[in-house]
């Protein structure tokens, strides 16, 4: 694969096109491609940034890594950079479905800020093992605080992307003390604020036929993608169901951050969260969707940064 296919699959068609018109015959060399090369480099679809789905990275290489013993299962979890005095650490939570590589291209990024980074997979997902207990936010938010204490922090600055953005949005409501700053992207506070057209989006569909082969490369049980498949489809279905009462306890230092064109989560919804916890900082970031770690890392992680600072 050449570099200017893996600069292409990172941003997109438009905004290659924008950024190669300096480029000569870099720029020829793009758009000579076949269309049909050109729809594989983004998941499917050839356009704006946001109608991509750009690759899955892998993860780089740990500091540390492993399975943690927490409520029941072996949840997997790897650690980035060392705690140079620079703030706190950064657990990264990924989305339903998916698994801690989604988070491989900003990785890196905060790492050369000077942050040590923590990821993991929730229950089920990736890695990690399950137990026959229904999933359910407030389960994996008891997971995401044993894993903590296993490895013996007391308070972390979380950074989520949709179910992980709900995860953070839970602990902060039950145990704040455990939070310094909660980055919440594409998170909704109850069913109602899923988009009920997401099913028919192409870019959505891509994602759960990509995370289809990746819990069979990656899972324990790399035979139970269905079942797992409609358990989660069950939970958000069902879950969450934070009130507003709830929502404006929050007192941790929030901020509700989406890509302006979100295929999964209406945007007014995004507006109620940022309006209805205290303090919320609103962040909307142009030309992504729900995969905007992917489709435009660095913006991504210069909002994260921006937050944590």
């Amino acid at each position: 694969m050449s570099a200017i296919t893996r600069y292409y699959q990172r941003i997109g068609f438009v905004t290659a096109a924008r950024r190669c018109l300096a480029t000569g015959v870099a720029c020829v060399a793009l758009f000579a491609g076949p269309p049909a090369a050109l729809a594989a480099a983004t998941g499917g679809a050839v356009g704006e940034p946001w109608q991509s789905l750009p690759p899955t990275p892998s993860l780089p290489a740990a500091a540390k890594s492993g399975y943690a013993p927490v409520n029941g299962i072996r949840m997997f979890y790897a650690v980035f950079g060392q705690d140079l005095g620079q703030g706190l650490p950064v657990l990264l939570l990924h989305g339903g479905l998916g698994n801690s590589n989604y988070w491989g291209e900003v990785i890196p990024i905060l790492v050369r800020n000077h942050y040590q980074v923590i990821v993991t997979d929730s229950r089920g997902h990736g890695r990690s093992t399950r137990t026959a207990e229904s999933y359910s936010y407030e389960l994996m938010a008891s997971d995401v605080l044993a894993l903590l204490d296993y490895l013996k922090l007391t308070r972390v600055n979380l950074v989520g992307w949709s179910d992980g953005a709900i995860i953070g949005l839970a602990i902060a409501m039950r145990h704040p003390e455990r939070l310094r700053r909660l980055f919440a992207y594409g998170a909704n506070s109850d069913p109602s604020g899923a988009r009920p057209d997401m099913g028919g989006n192409a870019t959505w569909t891509n994602y759960i036929e990509r995370t289809r082969g990746e819990y069979r490369q990656l899972s324990p049980t790399p035979q139970d993608y269905e079942t797992f498949l409609e358990q989660i489809q069950a939970m958000w279905a069902q879950q969450p169901n934070f009130t507003a009462a709830q929502l404006k306890r929050i007192r941790v230092r929030t901020a509700i951050v989406d890509g302006a064109h979100d295929e999964a989560i209406k945007p007014e919804h995004t507006q109620y969260l940022a309006r209805t916890i205290p303090g919320a900082k609103l962040i909307i970031l142009p030309d992504v969707s729900h995969f905007g770690m992917l489709q435009n890392p660095q913006d991504f992680s210069a909002a994260v940064t921006n937050v944590l600072k």
